[in-house]
């Protein structure tokens, strides 16, 4: 299995990130929530995209609905829209 790639939350666009998964990474992002930092891991199998979080395993059946996480969980560095 490939080493994963690590980064921190806004160092790469979306496309990178998704990149990175569909050459069978897995994704680790370090981000910062009220304080405290957190990994997430991200993921794909094949068939579904995995955003693995300290609390919760959210799945997308689809590349759209991944990339809408990554963008609206902060993971990427293009701004959310009204920021």
């Amino acid at each position: 299995m490939p080493e994963p790639l690590r980064i921190e939350a806004g160092e790469l666009d979306a496309d990178a990130i998704l990149e990175a998964i569909h050459e069978g990474r897995r994704v680790v992002i370090t981000t910062t929530t009220l304080g405290a930092e957190h990994e997430v891991t991200l993921r794909h199998d094949g068939s579904t995209y995995y955003c693995d979080t300290p609390t919760r395993l959210h799945r997308h059946e689809s590349e759209s609905e991944m990339r809408t996480c990554i963008r609206n969980m902060g993971y990427d560095s293009e701004p959310t829209d009204g920021a």
